[in-house]
C-alpha cells in the first residue's frame, strides 16, 4: 500500500495546490479559464495523440473491452437516475447526477496516473473508455435530461449541440489521429514531434492543478445548501459501486469466453475507480442542472478517492 501511495500521492497533491491556490486567491478565478483551455486544447490532446500513436491499433478498437465498459455505464445512469428520481429530483438533475455517477476522470487523471501504475500498455483500454464516455455516457444523460422540459428547445436540439460539443472537442479527434498514426505507423518529422511531447509532458501536471483549481471555483461560487443525502452517496457510488460493477462484469464476460485479458480489466476496473469527472459542473450549468449538488460530488469523489483509489491498486496489483 505505501508503494502504491508513493504513486498517487503527487497526483492528489497537484490537486490539492490548484484547490488551495483558488481558495486563497494566489490563483485569480479568471485565470482559470485559460489553464483550462491550455489542457483542453493543447497539453491533453497531444499525450492523447501520442499514446494513441504508441499503442497497438487492436487495442485501440478492443471490442470487449468497450462492451463491458459501456454495459456498466448504462447500468450506472439507469439505477443512479432509478434511485435519485424517487425524491424530489426531476429529470435534468437526477439526468447529470447519473452522469457525474459513471463518468470519471479518465483525460485530465486516469491516463497519466494509470500510466505511472501500470505502464504504457495501460493507455490503449483507458483511451477506450474517454471514447465510450464522450460518445455514449454523456449523449444518453443529455438527452434523459431533457424528459422533464427543463430545456426551451426540446431532446433534438439538445441531442444536436451536444455532438456539435463533441464535433468541436479536441479530445476525440486527438484520439482518431493517434490511432490513425498507428494503424500507418506514421511518425511526426523531428522538431514537430518534440514539440508535441513538450505540449503532452505539460499535460499532466497543468491538468491535475487545474481540477483543483475548478473545484475550488466551483465551491466558492456556489451559496445554495444541498443536502449531503442528495450527493454523498452518489459520490460513493462513483467510487465504490462502479469500479465493483465493472469488476463482476467483466470477470463474468470472461468466464463467459470473451476475450478479455486479465490486465485489461484490471485498468478498466481502476477508471472505474476514478473520482468523477470535473468537466461535467461544465454541462451541468450549460444545461441549467443543480450545479452546486453537481460540483459537490466531483469534490467528494475527488478528496475521497486518494484512499479509494489507492485501495483498490493495493488489491489489483
Amino acid at each position: 500500500m505505501l508503494s502504491v501511495l508513493l504513486v498517487t500521492f503527487p497526483f492528489f497533491a497537484l490537486v490539492l495546490c490548484g484547490y488551495l491556490a483558488a481558495r486563497r486567491g494566489v490563483l485569480p478565478q479568471p485565470a482559470i479559464p485559460g489553464l483550462n483551455a491550455f489542457v483542453l486544447y493543447f497539453a491533453l490532446p497531444c499525450m492523447l495523440y501520442r499514446f494513441g500513436a504508441s499503442t497497438p491499433i487492436a487495442q485501440l478498437l478492443d471490442p470487449a473491452v468497450a462492451g463491458v465498459y459501456v454495459l456498466c455505464a448504462l447500468v450506472m445512469v439507469a439505477a443512479t437516475v432509478a434511485l435519485t428520481r424517487r425524491g424530489r429530483i426531476g429529470w435534468n438533475d437526477a439526468a447529470f447526477g447519473a452522469l457525474v455517477a459513471a463518468f470519471p476522470n479518465t483525460g485530465f487523471m486516469g491516463v497519466p496516473l494509470l500510466v505511472a501504475l501500470l505502464g504504457a500498455q495501460a493507455a490503449g483500454p483507458a483511451i477506450v473508455t474517454i471514447a465510450v464516455d464522450m460518445l455514449v455516457t454523456s449523449s444518453l444523460c443529455i438527452a434523459l435530461s431533457r424528459m422533464d422540459g427543463a430545456g426551451t428547445h426540446g431532446v433534438g436540439v439538445a441531442l444536436r449541440n451536444a455532438f456539435k460539443g463533441m464535433a468541436t472537442n479536441p479530445m476525440p479527434w486527438s484520439i482518431a489521429l493517434g490511432a490513425l498514426a498507428s494503424a500507418l505507423h506514421f511518425k511526426l518529422p523531428g522538431p514537430v514531434d518534440r514539440t508535441v511531447a513538450m505540449l503532452a509532458d505539460a499535460a499532466s501536471p497543468v491538468a491535475l492543478f487545474t481540477i483543483g483549481a475548478v473545484l475550488a471555483r466551483s465551491q466558492m461560487n456556489q451559496h445554495e445548501q444541498v443536502p449531503t443525502r442528495e450527493y454523498v452517496p452518489v459520490a460513493l457510488a462513483k467510487l465504490l459501486v462502479h469500479p465493483v460493477l465493472v469488476w463482476a462484469a467483466g470477470t463474468a464476460a470472461m468466464a463467459a469466453g470473451v476475450p478479455l485479458t486479465p490486465f485489461a480489466l484490471t485498468v478498466l476496473v481502476l477508471v472505474a475507480a476514478l473520482p468523477s469527472a470535473s468537466n461535467v459542473s461544465l454541462l451541468a450549468e450549460r444545461f441549467g442542472a443543480n450545479n452546486g449538488r453537481v460540483a459537490r460530488i466531483i469534490l467528494v469523489s475527488t478528496a475521497l478517492a486518494f484512499l479509494s483509489f489507492s485501495g483498490a491498486v493495493a488489491l489489483l496489483t
